[in-house]
């Protein structure tokens, strides 16, 4: 492969990775993915002798850092904010989010019960998630919903709720979370938040 060849490689590798990072919903995952692609692009400036292109991806490069370092060092506000299942802001919110919802969960229908425990996940006061659940015998709480907006979906919002909020769980004599496996990127955040594999459904022991 020669040297021409390599470089058209890079420029496309770092035009791809540019154009890719606007199509993201997460920030943080924007902000990644178009720090590699401006730095791929500051590296093909230098070979190609194009000095402005590698200057100014080069400066996009340091912003891009700027604010990663501002989102991953800042300290974020979280609160559970309970609702009733039949709540009307719940509805709207429900609504709001019905296609984004289905492309996780495709079998969620909303029904509300006087028995659910549903809340509001909140961030810096902004209604980041949902969390719907139904108890059951033996200590166990089936998850009807857990969903996070767009631009959260960090993992800081699940890692909230499944690790830090035992407590809460425990004193509303809940031992054991169950969830159905959904769409398969939800099955990938099961795993990441905990949950194993077991008997039909993905199960998290509220320790």
């Amino acid at each position: 492969m020669d040297s021409k060849m390599v470089l058209e490689i890079v420029g496309y590798v770092a035009s791809v990775l540019v154009a890719v990072s606007l199509m993201m919903s997460s920030i943080l995952r924007l902000r990644v993915i178009n720090l590699v692609g401006s730095a791929a692009f500051t590296v093909y400036g230098v070979l190609i002798h194009a000095y402005p292109v590698a200057a100014v991806n080069g400066l996009i490069v340091l912003i891009n850092l700027y604010y990663l370092r501002q989102m991953l060092g800042s300290r974020e506000y979280f609160k559970l904010l309970r609702v009733q299942p039949d709540s009307e802001y719940l509805r709207y919110f429900l609504e709001f989010y019905r296609a984004d919802i289905q492309r996780f969960l495709p079998g969620f229908t909303h029904a509300p019960a006087p028995d659910q425990l549903t809340f509001f996940v909140l961030r810096d006061m902004v209604p980041a998630g949902l969390f719907i659940g139904q108890k059951r015998g033996g200590g166990a709480l089936c998850v009807v919903l857990d969903f996070v907006i767009p631009q959260f979906r960090d993992f800081k919002t699940g890692r909230y709720l499944f690790r830090d909020q035992a407590a809460f769980f425990r004193e509303l004599g809940v031992t054991e979370i169950l969830s159905e496996p959904g769409s398969r990127e939800h099955t990938d955040y099961l795993r990441r938040m905990g949950f194993a594999p077991g008997e039909g459904m993905y199960r998290l022991p509220v320790s």
